[in-house]
């Protein structure tokens, strides 16, 4: 019995460690936010198309990440099977990254139009 709890204090400590290490990152980005990350824009390939920053992608990767993990490890979704574990994960991953990625590029499209346009910022 003491066995199986120090397994489960180990499991703790390490996803303790994984998910502050992530947000130590995020916050570190936060706050220095480099110049290569920050002031260049990722372009869809093929098109003119430019959407957010590289540092933008990497806070919603990040963020991406630590939810997937909260999810296997609070939710036990490492110990299901794999199809059961595939289909809790794998539509919010899904749906979480579209519904940024329409974000992100009608926000940009949003401000080009403003910065560049004749459309004045109003508010």
């Amino acid at each position: 019995m003491a066995h199986a709890h120090e397994s489960n204090l180990k499991r703790i400590w390490t996803v303790f460690g994984i998910l502050s290490l992530i947000t130590i990152v995020e916050v570190g980005f936060g706050i220095v936010k480099p110049d290569f990350l920050f002031r260049s824009n990722f372009i869809i390939p093929f098109t003119e198309i430019k959407t957010t920053s590289y540092l933008n992608w990497i806070f919603l990767i990040l963020t991406v990440v630590k939810a997937y993990y909260i999810t296997w490890a609070f939710m036990h979704m490492e110990g299901e099977k794999k199809s059961l574990a595939t289909a809790v994960v794998a539509p919010f991953i899904f749906l979480v990254l579209y519904l940024s990625f329409i974000l992100l590029v009608e926000a940009n499209y949003i401000y080009d139009v403003f910065h560049t346009g004749t459309i004045k910022w109003n508010f």
